[in-house]
């Protein structure tokens, strides 16, 4: 009898074991103590709270539960963490989970694109660094948009990938959807990739012109629809029906894309500012005074407890201050010095560029030993193209961050993907080589490599120095002592390489493993020692601060039934912790910053007729606007005493107050100041052991930024309830 043939034939699926591993080690260092987590980014803990009880909150993105006002950014990362809330229920942990296994998919993706090319060793190496990548690590702890970016378009970079190898014009269209995709979870910052794309579609197709050129046709299309689906969806709808787009100044999406989400974060913020500090945008001064700041190194103890910075309404978002080495006077961005070298500097560079060099080394040496003599110089293998692929994503980030003005250092993790990747194939490469060309021979590549791995150690090196310089002399000998083996040693090439590659990886996994054991998950991450101090957890920023529970008591028991909001403020730092806290409507009059004109005077008057808003809370920091006029004029000012003080908690029942313990606000004297640190961590400060000793006290001067970037209810004591009729 004739045996039928199987017509769906079994897939032998080989498991990289060593994969297996990185992921597990991924595993923990992004998921490891996120039942720890509390309100994370309070900001954005408090619109998923709001999407999570209504479909029109959901869609728009709301921050309030009665849906006033949205976040500044679009929807879509918002969207899986509301998921996950709805089906596991309000947790410290069920907040960030989506980002902690976007980021996996990120390393697994990583791996599935350079196999193909490079091999495994290349595939290994790259998903490793990938995963000890500190900054890839804090911002996988939080629920910020970061990883879901990433994830989304290392997905579009890899489905166009397969686009070419099976020369699919449909999968060029869903690799450029992606993309549009990805412009809905941070808006233009997704864009940064598609010279790379298109650049590697048209030099990677192996067919005609003309249908390339219909390919590009297709993915643009996709891109346009994709892209401005959800925006022209909410523009369209009458701004009576739908929430003020907060952070804009017109009350539009496309407006928040193009301004405040785009020009913006190249130029330096113009909106909602509402006052001059010293190192925002292109200051000269500033700039100076932030590297002299980092040439000095020399901090307060407030400085590293508010290492993310607190936000004070009317200024830009928190200074991301990470505690060693956070930029000097009054300004608001730890981002170094704009220029060339801005990303090996200390305020970037102990973030992303732990590789850097060794990347920038790796992308000549993969493109000379994938090199053919035999081929003009302008007909390209896979490999070349490939390298050009992760090229043209590295070169205009990175000149992106090196210029650019309004940005925090968790966005490099932008760079990650392809400092990983060039750094692992020019590894990898390196030691193909030594297999086919003899070692006498080629000498001009262990030069280039043996250089590449002094740079990166003598770059690791300088990170480390204000921390240990124990730790640095070791990282810098290592790498000195395997270059000249590397260089003048025929015979063990392979292990000096594997040696001065574990000697460039502790370091970095050192400060990979920070946010981990600190329990870090901070409106804006950050990695390294400062954390372990007990002075650096948790970075607060916006909606960090306190909800005072006995003021809670007392509107919930004078609010009339007609009551809509709980009260109103200013500004969504002050209102935040009060969303978590209670789950109730906080109207915010001024949106992220304080400064939107979110509602009239006369719109507001007539709400407080109607009598949907009793209170009004004026917080230390508020801007003096209409409205705010308007209540100190007609309001009744409430003692602090008639609801019984400063009584304070800002974690809602199944969320842990440890994740958002540490710096609270930087106003001193507030729940999270320099006084009650210790009360209200509830206790004593880490210390990190012998590590090179890289935490340890220092003789710092008063920081002019101390206790001036108050962030929510820190400066309590000047904060005034009024009672509107």
């Amino acid at each position: 009898m004739e045996q039928r043939k199987n017509i769906f034939p079994k897939k032998h699926v080989k498991i990289d074991l060593w994969l297996v591993a990185i992921l597990v080690l991924a595993a923990f260092l992004y998921g490891w103590n996120i039942w720890e987590a509390g309100s994370a980014n309070s900001f954005y803990t408090s619109a998923i709270i709001s999407m999570s009880e209504s479909w029109k909150n959901f869609w728009y993105a709301s921050f309030d539960p009665a849906g006033f006002i949205t976040v500044d950014k679009p929807p879509v990362a918002l969207w899986f963490m509301v998921i996950f809330v709805k089906i596991f229920g309000l947790h410290g942990w069920s907040i960030v989970i989506s980002s902690v296994l976007f980021s996996l998919g990120s390393v697994f993706l990583i791996y599935k694109m350079v196999k193909p090319y490079f091999g495994a060793l290349a595939a290994r190496i790259a998903a490793l660094l990938m995963t000890l990548t500190p900054i890839v690590v804090a911002d996988a702890r939080t629920n910020n948009m970061d990883a879901t970016l990433v994830f989304f378009l290392l997905l579009a970079c890899y489905v166009l990938q397969k686009a070419v190898s099976k020369h699919n014009i449909w999968l060029v269209g869903l690799a450029f959807a992606l993309v549009g995709v990805s412009f809905n979870v941070k808006m233009l910052q997704a864009f940064m990739i598609l010279p790379a794309m298109y650049v590697f579609y048209w030099i990677a197709s192996k067919e005609n012109w003309k249908r390339i050129l219909w390919g590009s046709v297709v993915g643009t299309i996709a891109l346009i629809v994709f892209t401005l689906s959800w925006p022209l969806a909410v523009d369209s709808v009458s701004k009576q029906n739908r929430p003020y787009i907060g952070s804009s100044s017109t009350n539009s999406v496309l407006n928040l894309a193009f301004g405040y989400n785009g020009t913006q974060r190249l130029l330096g913020q113009t909106t909602g500012t509402g006052g001059t500090f010293t190192g925002m945008g292109n200051s000269k001064k500033g700039t100076k005074n932030k590297s002299k700041a980092q040439n000095t190194k020399k901090l307060t103890n407030s400085n590293k407890q508010n290492k993310a910075g607190g936000k004070a309404p009317g200024m830009t978002k928190g200074t991301g201050k990470t505690g060693n080495n956070a930029g000097g006077g009054n300004s608001i961005f730890n981002v170094g010095t704009a220029g060339v070298t801005r990303l090996f500097q200390t305020a970037l560079g102990q973030q992303i560029s732990w590789y850097l060099p060794l990347a920038l080394v790796g992308l000549i040496i993969a493109y000379l030993t994938a090199y053919d003599t035999k081929k003009k110089w302008w007909q390209l293998n896979r490999r070349q193209e490939q390298l050009i692929y992760w090229a043209g994503w590295l070169v205009p980030v990175a000149g992106f961050f090196s210029v650019a003005s309004f940005f925090h250092p968790y966005y490099t993790i932008m760079l990650a993907p392809p400092i990983a990747v060039l750094a692992a194939v020019g590894i990898s490469s390196f030691i193909e080589s030594l297999n086919t060309v003899p070692s006498k021979k080629n000498y001009w590549l262990r030069g280039i490599m043996g250089v590449g791995i002094i740079t990166n150690g003598a770059l690791q090196a300088f990170f480390v120095w204000e921390y240990s310089v124990i730790a640095g002399i070791v990282v810098a000998v290592i790498s000195v002592i395997m270059s000249i083996f590397i260089i003048f040693n025929y015979s063990k090439v392979k292990l000096f390489t594997a040696v001065g590659l574990l000697g460039l990886l502790w370091l970095p996994a050192f400060w990979s493993l920070t946010p981990t054991i600190s329990a870090e998950s901070a409106a804006i991450p950050t990695s390294g020692p400062s954390l372990l101090s007990g002075n650096g957890q948790s970075a607060g920023s916006i909606g960090d601060s306190s909800a005072n529970t006995k003021l809670i008591s007392y509107l919930k028991k004078h609010n009339g039934s007609k009551v809509k909001y709980l009260f109103a403020t200013t500004d969504s730092n002050t209102a935040a912790p009060y969303i978590i806290k209670t789950k109730k409507a906080v109207m915010t009059i001024g949106g992220y910053n304080g400064t939107d004109n979110a509602i009239t005077l006369k719109q507001f008057k007539k709400l407080v007729k109607k009598g949907e808003i009793k209170y009004f809370y004026i917080s230390s920091h508020t801007n003096n606007n209409a409205i705010v006029r308007w209540v100190k004029k007609h309001g009744k000012k409430i003692s602090a005493s008639t609801y019984g003080g400063n009584s304070s908690s800002t974690t809602p029942s199944g969320m842990s107050k440890k994740g958002s313990r540490g710096p609270q606000q930087s106003a001193k004297g507030g729940p999270g100041g320099k006084k009650n640190m210790a009360k209200f961590q509830g206790k004593k400060p880490k210390k990190m052991g012998k590590m090179g000793k890289m935490v340890k006290n220092k003789k710092n001067k008063k920081s002019n930024t101390a206790g001036k970037m108050s962030g929510g209810m820190g400066q309590q004591q000047s904060s005034v309830l009024y009672e509107l009729d």
